[in-house]
């Protein structure tokens, strides 16, 4: 059984993200070749953004340290450690209010290997 600290990884990649001149930093904590679901965790630095981009497909992000903001369209979400919201399946960007870290769950739907 594979086993991994959230808390480890959160502090190793805020770290890698304060350093990184995008600001962010990402682990695929389960998923690959073969697999149908995916999870990866994903650091931002306060006031950095994943632009908008299109949806995965069913997903949900889940608010390990830190505060986000989603946009999708016209819809607005405020997270905080401890949140879990489902990802609209429109165009979305990400925002850190201040240093965060989420766990983004994507169905990757289809034939293993998608």
């Amino acid at each position: 059984m594979d086993t991994t600290s959230l808390a480890a990884l959160v502090d190793e990649h805020l770290a890698q993200a304060r350093r990184s001149s995008a600001g962010r930093s990402a682990h695929t904590l389960h998923g690959g070749q073969g697999r149908v679901l995916r999870q990866t965790l994903i650091a931002l630095a306060a006031d950095r953004r994943l632009g908008e981009h299109e949806s995965p497909g069913e997903a949900t992000l889940q608010v390990l340290h830190g505060r986000v903001r989603l946009h999708a369209g016209e819809e607005t979400w405020d997270g905080a450690a401890g949140d879990h919201v489902e990802i609209p399946p429109t165009r979305h960007d990400l925002e850190a209010l201040e240093d965060a870290a989420v766990l983004l769950t994507v169905g990757l739907h289809g034939v293993p290997g998608a």
